[in-house]
């Protein structure tokens, strides 16, 4: 094989679905493609003309159009088109036009029906029409059982359910001889419809607690209550469950999230099982888990802060056992939340309890669940509207002290910009900070964007859950009704773009530091996250995780068909990007950061970041016409 027909071979190889072909099937492509070359602009595909080839994009850029001139995908170096056409009638469905100059492969027909014949990997991508992103995000999705397998398949038995009459000592009878760690406690009728169901006699039943061996233990047999006392006396109210069809995954973090070691699973609202958290180890042993556990059993800040070398080893073991992005940013924001919750019972029980009650904040990725081993703190408190700032303000600024401290301790540290519930202006009670938001879309001033970009990114970490409901609750009303505040988050989310040059290669950092790398958390996944934030916004979503805001956003007619899956793709790959590049800073016993120098890259993953980087680019030419300055305002700019 001559030099050229080498350097074809060798091409194609890199990208998705021929990397995956047999090195007979990549000779016979390579010994029969023809190579053409177009000018910018040029059609390279008419609507309804007869296909003979599949078309491989060697270099430049290519747009694909619907029949009614509607832009259907962008494509680049690596990618292929024209396969519909030959799966079907060879009569061309989607136009094409080269928007660079292009250089492309044709595949023979004959070549391209061998490959779906004799390859199934390459069959399902184009039958699919998988672009390189999806598919590497889809693989990786498929890598981890945990991710994919449904809690159902741990239940091997129905659940221990009593009537709310029922003493403790008969409950604790048939919790003995079924040999359970844990019953459900039921009663007539259906007050709330999360957990009301029927039996099989018809007869309506609720749900309304659960009552463990440890409860048992604390709430009956320490208190010396009467065998007789019915169970409805000492059962805990507070009801965290699952659906039977979320993963075994979603589950754990559920229970590690909210610190209670059964889950009650069920069909619909009907109670079918309970998950114990060792039900979950035994499936499958991650040092998250038992990093929590040790979380809570430490009682001082310096016993949690020898734990931050654990974090450390757990991100490392997570990565290089497959977890995606979407896991990994979802395990180490709970193992953060439990060192916070850890710490505010340390400064409860230091300080005496709270004069009003309060809600922890939490904003940034702790609060969309995205956080990587790089982080700082970003904290609020949000009091009771009861606080009286002369008489209960030093108690919560010590809390907050306390607090912002051990984190430190911890690997979080301090907020640079002062986002921190020390701060006088970030510890306010609820109808301040109802203020605050208000007065942000009402006048989006650049500082005011910037809070608003940090603060509507918000959760609750401890205490009244309520109050962080009321906020997000306001946002998802009010920012949907704010034209003007929303076109200035929008401009304000062009503030960062992508590293990519005029030809579609790579612009390097030129900050003093860092010449030959690419920041990928200033230039890849924060105007990323800051774009989803403003469609989220506009839909009136209240999902605080960039991809749950992007199924959110998919659900109303805000983007074209395929861009929010196309939007999820590039973010995954992005995460994950840096998310592998910070192992490998740890391993190496460097200190991880988000940066990355391309020519150390491996060929397909500077090529997925190229296509990352495109499809942010092209969304954020988007962002900019989908949500104009409202014509009252223009003449004041």
């Amino acid at each position: 094989m001559d030099v050229e027909l080498l350097e074809i071979r060798q091409h194609m190889s890199q990208f998705p679905p021929f990397d995956a072909l047999s090195d007979e099937l990549l000779d016979a492509i390579a010994e029969n493609v023809e190579v053409r070359y177009f000018k910018t602009g040029s059609d390279i595909l008419y609507l309804n003309e007869r296909v003979e080839d599949l078309y491989y994009i060697r270099s430049g850029a290519v747009e694909v159009y619907r029949r009614q001139g509607d832009l259907y995908n962008r494509l680049g170096e690596g990618d292929i088109f024209g396969h519909f056409s030959l799966l079907r009638n060879h009569r061309v469905r989607f136009p094409a036009k080269a928007i660079e100059d292009t250089l492309i492969y044709f595949i023979p027909d004959a070549i391209f029906q061998r490959l779906c014949e004799e390859d199934d990997h390459f069959a399902d991508f184009v039958e699919l029409e998988r672009p390189r992103l999806e598919s590497i995000a889809e693989e990786q999705k498929k890598s981890n059982d945990m991710m994919v397998t449904r809690i159902r398949k741990l239940l091997t038995r129905y659940p221990v359910m009593v009537d709310v009459t029922t003493s403790v000592q008969a409950a604790a009878q048939q919790m003995t001889d079924a040999q359970a760690s844990a019953l459900l406690v039921l009663k007539q009728g259906a007050d709330e419809p999360r957990y009301s169901f029927k039996d099989s006699e018809g007869e309506s039943w609720q749900m309304c607690g659960i009552m463990t061996d440890s409860d048992f233990r604390t709430a009956v047999v320490a208190k010396g209550l009467d065998p007789s006392t019915p169970i409805e006396k000492v059962i805990s109210h507070r009801l965290i469950t699952v659906q039977s069809d979320v993963s075994i995954y979603e589950a754990m973090l559920i229970m590690l999230r909210n610190n209670v070691h059964h889950l009650p699973v069920l069909y619909r609202q009907r109670p079918v099982g309970v998950v114990h958290l060792s039900d979950i180890i035994r499936y499958e042993t991650h040092s998250g888990l038992y990093l929590v556990s040790n979380i809570f059993n430490q009682a001082s800040v310096e016993g949690l802060a020898r734990l931050a070398p654990d974090v450390r080893a757990a991100f490392v073991r997570m990565v290089q056992e497959g977890a995606n992005s979407q896991m990994v940013g979802s395990a180490l924001s709970t193992i953060g939340r439990s060192f916070t919750r850890r710490l505010l019972e340390l400064a409860e029980e230091s300080l005496g309890p709270p004069p009003v009650p309060y809600c922890y904040m939490v904003n940034g990725s702790m609060a969309r669940n995205e956080q990587t081993i790089v982080t700082d703190q970003d904290n609020a408190l949000v009091l009771s509207d009861a606080f009286d700032p002369e008489q209960h303000d030093e108690y919560f600024y010590q809390l907050a002290k306390f607090v912002s401290d051990g984190l430190d301790a911890c690997g979080y540290t301090y907020c640079k910009g002062d986002v921190m519930a020390t701060n006088t202006q970030w510890r306010q009670p609820l109808k301040v900070w109802k203020g605050y938001f208000h007065d942000w879309m009402a006048n989006p001033t650049p500082e005011k964007l910037l809070h608003s970009s940090i603060f509507f990114d918000l959760d609750s970490a401890y205490g009244e859950d309520v109050y962080i409901e009321e906020l997000q609750d306001l946002i998802a009303t009010q920012a949907p009704k704010s034209p003007l505040f929303l076109a200035a988050m929008a401009r304000n989310a062009l503030n960062r773009t992508p590293p990519l040059g005029v030809f579609r290669t790579f612009v390097m950092e030129k900050d003093g530091k860092q010449n030959n790398s690419i920041n990928l958390k200033r230039r890849g996944t924060a105007p990323m996250v800051d774009l989803i934030r403003v469609h989220a916004l506009a839909c009136g979503a209240k999902a605080q995780n960039s991809f749950e805001r992007l199924q959110a956003i998919n659900n109303t007619q805000l983007l074209a068909s395929g861009v929010g899956d196309k939007l999820s793709y590039a973010l995954e790959f992005l995460c994950l990007s840096r998310i592998r590049h910070q192992m490998i800073d740890l391993q190496e016993e460097r200190t991880p950061d988000n940066n990355i120098e391309p020519e150390n890259v491996e060929s397909q993953e500077r090529h997925g970041l190229k296509d990352a980087f495109q499809v942010l680019s092209n969304a954020q030419k988007f962002l900019k016409f989908r949500y104009p300055v409202p014509a009252s305002r223009q003449g004041q700019r």
